[in-house]
């Protein structure tokens, strides 16, 4: 059963899947809140401080992607998980999914036990968070109790698992984290996704950070290397 204080937000436009959903979480012990667009999503967001966001792609007035953008830039949403349920299973959709800043993107129809299972998964993940000291690497700083990255002077601002990729690189300059490894550090073991999602977030923090200091090692996987 889970803890009562482990607060999700919902956001779907079909009342069926909200009320379906929402009956099989709050069953399993969870505290849960739904909105029916991404307007609503972020008004609720807000004053909820969710822990995890469940968002659908197709709504009307906002959609999940723009939603997902929108909630990133909330200062209280800096380590929320959100998360798409969406039908929408295109590549294309999904790397657009993780562009606008989620953590996981989880295709419908999903059943329930197994929707629960991925939850408590990123959610366990998130509470048993490994916390370290400031780290000062190759002229970027890195802090996990403020989950800030500074870069000559500047503060920058990262999804979470973007930010806990990137820890874990700069945790062991030089050292090769093979895919395996980054997969179970920064997505946990039973979070399914695939290669595709490692270099989507890979290619964001190049995006932010420069080329220089993450480099691809060749069918295996990336390092951290000082310029």
């Amino acid at each position: 059963m889970a803890d009562i204080s482990n607060r999700i937000l919902l956001v779907d436009d079909e009342e069926d899947i909200l009320e379906f959903i929402s009956y099989n979480l709050k069953k399993e012990g969870f505290n849960v809140k739904t909105a029916s667009n991404g307007k609503e999503a972020i008004d609720v967001a807000k004053s909820f401080n969710p822990e995890l966001i469940l968002l659908d792609v197709m709504m009307p007035e906002m959609d999940g992607m723009e939603t997902c953008v929108e909630l990133r830039k909330l200062d209280n949403l800096k380590n929320t998980f959100i998360t798409f349920l969406t039908a929408r299973g295109e590549d294309y959709s999904q790397i657009a999914g993780f562009d606008a800043g989620a953590d996981d993107y989880i295709i419908k129809p999903v059943k329930p036990r197994v929707l629960v299972s991925r939850i408590k998964a990123m959610l366990r993940r998130s509470a048993t968070q490994e916390e370290t000291v400031a780290n000062e690497v190759g002229g970027l700083r890195i802090d996990r109790d403020r989950y800030v990255v500074v870069k000559d002077d500047v503060e920058l601002t990262l999804p979470k698992k973007e930010f806990e990729l990137l820890a874990l690189l700069i945790s062991s300059p030089g050292k090769v984290f093979n895919r395996e490894k980054i997969l179970a550090s920064v997505w946990g073991e039973e979070v399914v996704v695939g290669d595709r999602t490692i270099d989507v977030h890979i290619r964001k923090l190049r995006e932010k950070i420069g080329d220089r200091y993450i480099k691809t090692i060749k069918g295996v996987g990336y390092k951290f290397e000082t310029p």
